[in-house]
């Protein structure tokens, strides 16, 4: 009779305790970047002092910025809850300013962030980063590498344009083609993805999905959490004028 009674009590005790990631749990802003420069030259550029100022703003406010794939993890019911008050930070393109502007203030908080790239840009865009420049940033530690499909195509025209079975084919190779080229560049295993402008539906996450990526990220002003479609993450957009109170309004979301 002991027995059964062990027994029953460890099942009432196994199901008692809620999986990660279950019900509503615990929500976490991930900020987006673009570009950085000492002057504001257009609705995606953040001065690099007002970046700077951010970073203190969230370390003297008691955030901490933890890396995005423990944030993942935690959304697909694979890890532990996050800190309270964790912050994700994520840059989107490759600039060139990520990497003259962006990364002395990453070593110099120490704090990790996630750089969604799109390869066709690498060492050959003036505008964008070198292949060296982003094995630097991932030699550091600190600086995760994931991808914005190959070329950033606005799949919503690309739709259009094409037939169905060439928009199947283009779609699959911006998806594959990315993750091929960044690992072959940079050894480096990559299974997240950002929206190009945004932009996704069912049919192209299923798509991702296929081609290995087990995340993915929008433009969707909101804090994430388990709730929310891992294809399809929110991300906030973040301005040269979200400084001080503005920005503790955006973090305020965070339920944590």
């Amino acid at each position: 009779m002991r027995v059964v009674w062990q027994t029953v009590s460890l099942l009432v005790l196994f199901f008692a305790i809620p999986a990660w990631g279950s019900g509503t749990g615990r929500v976490v802003p991930i900020l987006l970047y673009h570009r950085f420069g000492p002057v504001l030259r257009d609705a995606m550029t953040v001065r690099t002092m007002v970046f700077a100022a951010q970073m203190e703003y969230l370390r003297s406010h008691g955030y901490r910025i933890v890396p995005l794939k423990e944030v993942v993890a935690y959304i697909r019911g694979v890890g532990p809850p996050p800190p309270p008050h964790s912050v994700v930070i994520t840059a989107d393109d490759g600039h060139q300013s990520v990497y003259t502007d962006m990364f002395p203030l990453v070593q110099r908080y120490h704090i990790p962030v996630t750089l969604f790239i799109y390869p066709s840009a690498i060492s050959r865009a003036s505008y964008a980063l070198t292949w060296d420049e982003l094995r630097i940033m991932h030699d550091s530690g600190l600086v995760n590498i994931q991808s914005h499909t190959y070329w950033h195509p606005n799949f919503k025209i690309e739709k259009k344009r094409l037939s169905p079975q060439a928009y199947e084919k283009f779609v699959a190779m911006q998806l594959e083609k990315s993750r091929a080229k960044l690992d072959q560049e940079l050894g480096i295993k990559v299974d997240m993805l950002a929206w190009p402008y945004g932009i996704y539906n069912e049919e192209l996450i299923k798509s991702a999905a296929t081609a290995g990526y087990i995340a993915a990220f929008t433009m969707v002003r909101a804090p994430a959490g388990p709730s929310d479609n891992v294809m399809a993450l929110p991300r906030y957009l973040v301005t040269d004028q979200d400084t001080g109170k503005t920005l503790g309004r955006l973090l305020t979301t965070d339920s944590g």
